[in-house]
């Protein structure tokens, strides 16, 4: 009783619910939040800690930022579907707009990075852990088996279509920025002139299901505001028996790749990657840890069951 009643007190205040509301569209800071409603981020924050002392929110540290989500526990889904109709008003329409230019600044943001750092963009990659120690850590998680079709997310120049291209029966490379594109063209021109190069977003690639045997990301998850989704996105091309290989950052607490370099995350821990790829269906088979230099690598490899598809149908 006194759990319901704390959660109803929470939620009965407009700036709350609208909290809540936006919580579910996605993760947010406090800054974001203040954003969005017009109000300070003082007063946003002591709304915040109402609706986590409730129970309702959760809370997430990432260097001298918070992030906030809706709580993972039973007592939110139901409230989740009673609230469906009252969140259709106008109130909420308007704020699902602004949400929309918080997350188009951010994309803005980390577009104008990329944009403005094409041409030394393997350069930067190679100032954390010596990038050869890290293609032949790939190359050996990866192992002997075949590559198959090769997707690889956020290519960037392209060097890892370069590097395991020319072992795939089909070599596809997906960026949002023209100018990455650009030179990955110029780059695989002459070493895999069988790539083909899209403009997509990791959000909504432009592919079919089961595209890839291969899938790739690397150094790309830390851009993105919303890892999750993105992660199932990704996992949704690879086919029956196919791996997903991640390479990025362990938790770090380097704030400055965030406001210089436009880093969304610093970095990722093992149950992070493990939930979200158990919950995108694929399974992590093998993890490692590369140190060096000021940042740990860290390497994940997926893989769809073999069977997955034949159980599905």
């Amino acid at each position: 009783m006194d759990r319901l009643l704390d959660t109803f007190r929470a939620l009965g205040d407009p700036t709350r619910l609208r909290i809540f509301a936006l919580l579910r569209r996605m993760e947010l800071s406090v800054g974001e939040l203040a954003q969005v409603l017009g109000q300070s981020q003082p007063r946003v924050s002591r709304h915040v800690r109402i609706l986590a002392d409730a129970g309702l929110t959760r809370r997430r540290r990432e260097g001298s930022w918070i992030f906030l989500a809706l709580a993972d526990d039973t007592p939110v889904e139901p409230l989740l579907s009673a609230l469906d109709g009252l969140l259709a008003a106008d109130w909420a329409e308007e704020d699902a707009t602004r949400l929309d230019q918080v997350r188009a600044e951010r994309a803005e943001a980390a577009q104008r990075y990329f944009d403005a750092h094409a041409d030394e963009w393997d350069a930067i990659r190679s100032l954390h852990v010596p990038e050869r120690e890290v293609e032949s850590a790939m190359a050996a998680v990866l192992g002997d088996r075949a590559i198959g079709r090769l997707v690889d997310l956020g290519t960037g120049t392209g060097r890892m279509l370069e590097l395991f291209g020319k072992e795939a029966t089909r070599v596809l490379g997906v960026d949002r920025s023209p100018e990455m594109l650009r030179l990955a063209r110029a780059k695989l021109a002459g070493a895999v002139p069988n790539a083909e190069l899209r403009q997509g977003d990791l959000t909504a690639l432009p592919l079919p299901d089961a595209a890839a045997d291969t899938v790739i990301l690397h150094q790309v998850l830390h851009f993105v505001p919303q890892p999750g989704p993105a992660l199932a996105e990704a996992a949704r091309l690879v086919a029956c028996g196919g791996r997903m290989l991640i390479v990025d950052f362990a938790p770090h607490d380097h704030e400055e790749l965030r406001t210089r370099d436009a880093h969304q995350r610093l970095g990722f821990s093992d149950e992070q990657i493990a939930g979200w790829v158990a919950a995108a269906g694929l399974n992590l088979t093998d993890t490692r840890m590369l140190e060096g230099g000021e940042l740990t690598v860290k390497l994940w490899l997926a893989t769809r069951p073999a069977l997955f598809l034949k159980e599905a149908a």
